[in-house]
């Protein structure tokens, strides 16, 4: 294999919706871009399993583990927004995102990197509905947070 190959990302991803049964959801701020609030996502790796990926992804940006992780057996299909379309093969422009939730029983102490994460805040769900940049972001918070 050529060694200067570029290694393109899977246009497929998670995301893993964390709420507190006290009514809150957790929101991150990303580095960049500044103004790009959401819950945990991230690209599977090539070879991996949503489920697989959802763990990673949840350990990685937040310390969590997995116990009581929920596969809402959903995915949709987004069209990748142009500022990261350069991460993908040429001419791939959309992602299918898998949901995942984690229900916890209070609102949780977090542990982000401060490479990918500068903010982190549990917000009640109307407000992550609104917080969130992502259309499927909210879409999943108001399909899959209950209400409180």
């Amino acid at each position: 294999m050529d060694e200067n190959k570029k290694i393109y990302k899977r246009p497929e991803s998670v995301l893993v919706v964390i709420y507190s049964k006290t009514g809150h959801v957790l929101m991150m701020q990303r580095v960049f871009p500044e103004e790009f609030w959401q819950s945990v996502t991230g690209s599977l790796e090539w070879g991996e399993q949503a489920h697989e990926a959802a763990v990673r992804e949840l350990k990685e940006e937040t310390g969590l583990d997995a116990a009581g992780l929920i596969d809402c057996q959903f995915s949709q299909e987004f069209e990748i927004y142009s500022i990261w379309r350069d991460r993908y093969e040429p001419g791939i422009m959309r992602n299918r995102e898998h949901v995942f939730l984690l229900p916890l029983e209070d609102c949780a102490a977090i542990k982000f990197d401060p490479r990918e994460h500068s903010e982190i805040r549990w917000v009640s769900r109307e407000e992550a509905i609104q917080m969130a940049t992502s259309h499927t972001n909210s879409e999943a918070i108001t399909c899959w947070v209950p209400e409180v």
